[in-house]
């Protein structure tokens, strides 16, 4: 069997996946990237903002930023501000700059709602293929020539109105 690939299941590459991520969790990199965005304007966001953010109970809340203290991602104390740590800080930009990729991308493909697709696939991709996203994006910027080829051909296979292949 040399020189055969070897597959998984989903969940046994999401497990080998997540050793390759510290050990974050998908839910606690949506928090630390959320705490990231929110603390951008004045270096802190508070428990309420956050849980507001990200639209679930502020004892939800609460729980996964304890978890994350005891990670040394955040500093927080009860009722007061919530501080990444350099550490939580590092983490917090490049989820953020994941994020952006992937919506970047999936505009690029002529997607217009993306959030919900990219927050999907945020937590499945590697990093080598994150980068590469990244470099065609900055391809087509560079390009701009093949991004107006690109749409057009868009537009004309959207005329065909088909459905994806495998349907």
């Amino acid at each position: 069997m040399s020189g055969q690939r070897k597959f998984y299941t989903f969940r046994g590459y999401a497990l080998a996946s997540a050793q390759q991520r510290d050990g974050l969790t998908p839910s606690m990199e949506d928090y630390l990237e959320m705490i990231y965005r929110l603390s951008q304007a004045e270096g802190y966001t508070r428990m309420l903002e956050l849980a507001a953010a990200l639209h679930v109970q502020p004892p939800s809340a609460s729980r996964m930023v304890q978890r994350l203290a005891e990670e040394n991602l955040l500093v927080y104390e009860k009722y007061s501000i919530i501080r990444l740590t350099p550490q939580g800080e590092k983490i917090g930009r490049y989820l953020l700059a994941r994020h952006n990729i992937l919506e970047d991308f999936l505009r690029l493909l002529g997607l217009e709602d993306v959030l919900e697709d990219a927050e999907k696939i945020e937590h499945n991709i590697s990093a080598a293929a994150l980068a590469r996203l990244e470099d065609l994006l900055a391809f087509f910027q560079q390009n701009t020539y093949c991004q107006t080829q690109w749409e057009s051909f868009r537009a004309q296979d959207n005329k065909k109105n088909k459905e994806p292949h495998g349907s």
